[in-house]
């Protein structure tokens, strides 16, 4: 499904990233961990094929959804044609259900700025999966709100993923959050970066899929 493999990543005079390499199937799920500014956010860019300027090799589907830090969302449009206008090819009713889904049902003719965040969250998840992607890349969309909302979108998150089984690409701080949704962690540290295969988290997603 996805392939990648990045020599160097440079900024200038500075390299960010070196000799990372994974790969990852429909229905799997890696967790990216590290501190502020060791490169998650440009490793995301490599991946969905935002920035073109590295050495390596990057493949991955055409159907790619991304759910970023802050909802970005057309505050201009209802709830719902924030997903219609993305993805053109979707019925008003299909729209209807994916916001039922994610707990929006009654919000679809809403405007985002009426949404609280954790309504915006929801929102943002119920576009990305809208389209059906095969890669969703999900950049620590869980930040900044509170311990009982952030429980709520990572159980939504988990079922999504479980029905439509994307190849997933998590960057966290938090790792309990890595170990809830993700087969395997890749840390970027000061060294070149690691798969870290982690069985537990394999076998209970499996266990919890049954």
């Amino acid at each position: 499904m996805i392939s990648v493999d990045i020599k160097t990543k440079n900024y200038g005079q500075t390299r960010v990233l070196k000799d990372v390499s994974f790969e990852l199937q429909r229905g799997q799920c890696l967790a990216v961990l590290g501190k502020s500014g060791i490169g998650k956010s440009t490793l995301l860019r490599l991946v969905a094929g935002i920035d073109h300027d590295f050495e390596g090799t990057v493949r991955r589907p055409e159907a790619m959804a991304i759910v970023f830090q802050e909802p970005t969302l057309l505050l201009w449009r209802r709830a719902i044609d924030n997903l219609l206008i993305i993805h053109p090819q979707l019925s008003e009713a299909a729209a209807r259900d994916m916001l039922a889904k994610v707990g929006l049902g009654d919000k679809a003719d809403m405007y985002p700025k009426q949404l609280s965040l954790g309504q915006q969250r929801r929102l943002s998840l119920a576009r990305a999966f809208a389209g059906h992607p095969e890669l969703l890349i999900l950049d620590e969309p869980f930040v900044s709100l509170d311990e009982a909302t952030a429980a709520d979108m990572i159980a939504l998150t988990q079922t999504l993923m479980r029905e439509l089984t994307p190849a997933t690409l998590f960057v966290t701080h938090e790792k309990e959050e890595a170990r809830q949704l993700a087969d395997r962690t890749l840390e970027l540290a000061g060294s070149p970066a690691t798969v870290v295969p982690d069985c537990k988290i394999t076998e209970f997603r499996r266990e919890e899929a049954s």
